[in-house]
């Protein structure tokens, strides 16, 4: 919702900029990227606790680090590898944000416009038609980035002390070389069926917040 409430914040200003007209759809994506990278940021500590605490599980036993709760793992991770790891693939983290953002917020507003102006559709159908198309971009745009934000946040270093990737990039290129492009879309079946309909309930319940404010006149 903090991507969300910076998004609405930006297109309000660009819309205001515009003389009121509706922005075009690069513009609408510029808001989208900006908002999403402002949110990853704010939250990409958390992100990190929950991909560790998940990945702790499925490691061997002597490798484990037994989070409790999600203080408890960032706590550990700030006391055995410092502040800064806080935003360890805070990169893959940011970009990934970005790129759902653009996805899910100028696929929306594109989608508003023309549901509402071309075809005809009344309020409701509207905005589930445009949700529905919002969630499916939303999940296709992001997932190549969620792919390489997780595998580079879980990566635990070998018995050498190495870790299988030196970076974002060099992540990118083993695993284009290992499975093509289509290994980056791993998944997205599952992926799609979790991140649409967070989406599609997540504009639906934000247009009845908005119908609320405007009846008690916020």
């Amino acid at each position: 919702f903090e991507k969300l409430s910076c998004d609405r914040i930006l297109t309000n200003k660009a819309i205001e900029a515009n003389d009121g007209k509706p922005l075009p759809l690069y513009q609408k994506a510029l808001c989208g990227l900006t908002a999403g990278a402002i949110g990853a940021s704010v939250g990409s500590p958390a992100d990190l606790a929950l991909i560790r605490m998940q990945a702790d599980a499925t490691l061997p036993l002597a490798q484990r680090r037994h989070y409790t709760n999600a203080f408890h793992a960032l706590s550990r991770i700030v006391a055995d590898e410092g502040v800064l790891s806080l935003w360890k693939g805070a990169g893959p983290t940011v970009v990934r944000a970005m790129a759902l953002n653009m996805g899910m917020l100028a696929s929306y507003d594109q989608s508003v416009e023309f549901c509402r102006d071309s075809l005809g559709f009344g309020e409701a159908s509207t905005v589930v038609g445009a949700s529905t198309v919002s969630g499916f971009f939303a999940a296709a745009c992001s997932l190549p980035f969620d792919y390489v934000k997780t595998q580079i946040q879980k990566m635990q270093p070998d018995a050498q002390g190495k870790y299988p990737y030196t970076g974002s990039v060099d992540c990118v290129v083993k695993t284009f070389k290992a499975g093509g492009p289509f290994k980056f879309y791993t998944g997205f079946p599952v992926y799609c069926v979790r991140i649409a309909p967070h989406v599609m309930m997540t504009w639906i319940f934000l247009n009845q917040i908005q119908k609320f404010e405007k009846t008690i006149g916020l």
